[in-house]
């Protein structure tokens, strides 16, 4: 009876994942299974048969295959950190990659890993949040006001790559953020400064980190109240 038991457990489980149970099963209201009508077994076992039988095997398959990692990439951590990101390939992508990557590159490369990560976040918030362009090219690239969101885009000086280790950390730091790694850091943040400055902007965002040498903001959560 043991064995029954488990092989029908086993079968409400795949059936559930799979949502193609359909049949009505009797089973007790109590919470000891051995209190299942052993003369209803065999009625139960039929129907999960038939249950499993309705589900596609292509359906089986999918449920049942565990998720692969994105092809050249490890799995990703939930924190990135430096020796992480020294053992993954040499990054590449598109346009977004690189647009991604010289935006850490320009606006924080003499920061610790954690701050130029901190950077990306914001990038990827804004491209997630409807008030700003949606691509990271995009959000990079913006400008309004008679200026630029940011400011090494627009300023006139080179945006010649002199450091090429700090360019080669920038690149894998933004394949592991568009390859989807946590975004902790900022609680959702969508600005930032360094600490060097107090824009006037700044008080009318609520601040959620001090990062390395930069302050980040999001817009206020609005309530009734508001």
């Amino acid at each position: 009876m043991s064995a029954l038991k488990s092989w029908t457990g086993g079968a409400l489980l795949l059936l559930a994942l799979a949502g193609g149970l359909r049949a009505e099963v009797t089973v007790s209201q109590s919470n000891d299974p051995t209190e299942v009508a052993a003369e209803g077994l065999a009625s139960v076992l039929m129907q999960e048969r038939t249950g499993l039988g309705a589900v596609p095997a292509a359906r089986i398959t999918a449920i049942t295959t565990p998720p692969r990692a994105k092809a050249g990439s490890s799995a990703l951590p939930e924190e990135i950190t430096a020796d992480w990101l020294a053992s993954q390939p040499t990054p590449n992508g598109d346009e977004q990659f690189q647009c991604l990557t010289d935006a850490i590159y320009h606006e924080a490369r003499g920061e610790p890993v954690e701050g130029q990560v901190a950077v990306a976040e914001v990038v990827l918030n804004r491209v997630d949040d409807p008030r700003f362009p949606h691509s990271v090219c995009g959000v990079v690239r913006e400008r309004g006001g008679g200026s630029c969101q940011f400011s090494w885009t627009c300023d006139g000086r080179s945006n010649r790559v002199s450091d090429g280790s700090a360019y080669d950390l920038a690149g894998r730091i933004a394949r592991a953020m568009l390859d989807g790694a946590p975004r902790d850091l900022t609680d959702g943040a969508t600005y930032f400064h360094t600490t060097g400055v107090r824009p006037g902007w700044s008080r009318r965002f609520e601040r959620t980190a001090m990062i390395g040498a930069h302050l980040f903001y999001r817009s206020p959560v609005m309530t009734a109240s508001n």
